[in-house]
């Protein structure tokens, strides 16, 4: 059972982080005009960067006891072996941290009547592709698809286990 419990703990992981993704695409199309912030200057594009919380249990770490896991598979279901205890696979909690772009640049767009416009009539404006996030938004939207669904599939998992 806390294998079905893990596994719905790893997709709600992955549903919130897609959550915030889709968050700060709004974000991004919304200030796609935006010529003046609170600190100073145009806007610049945010984005999600994920890491772990714990760096005692990498990402790497996890796979490799994976890994190690999937080549004992075979002794795990020898009748010989009989009923062994099944190793403990450490999950690794991941965070997402809203950051700027660093590859953002600011586009220059000729508006000499904009407030914003220097002496050439210039006006430095947000470089916020609406196509890129509209790819961006879609391909979170299905991640967050894929996490319900095996979320779905974990919770009928667990009733089905029950039923026996």
């Amino acid at each position: 059972m806390a294998g079905i419990l893990n596994s719905i703990d790893i997709s709600a992981t992955g549903m919130t982080l897609q959550r915030q993704k889709m968050d700060t695409v709004a974000q991004n199309i919304a200030n796609a005009e935006t010529t003046r912030t609170d600190s100073g200057g145009p806007y610049r594009r945010q984005r999600v960067v994920v890491s772990e919380l714990d760096e005692k249990a990498p990402f790497k770490t996890a796979l490799h006891q994976a890994r190690s896991r999937l080549a004992r598979t075979h002794r795990r279901h020898l009748p010989a072996a009989g009923m062994s205890r099944q190793d403990t696979v450490e999950i690794a909690k991941a965070r997402g941290e809203t950051v700027e772009d660093p590859t953002s640049a600011y586009r220059l767009v000729y508006d000499p009547g904009h407030p914003d416009a220097n002496d050439e009539g210039m006006v430095k404006m947000p470089d916020v592709e609406i196509i890129t996030e509209m790819v961006d938004m879609m391909a979170s939207s299905r991640a967050y698809e894929a996490n319900t669904t095996a979320v779905l599939t974990a919770k009928e998992m667990a009733k089905n286990a029950l039923e026996i």
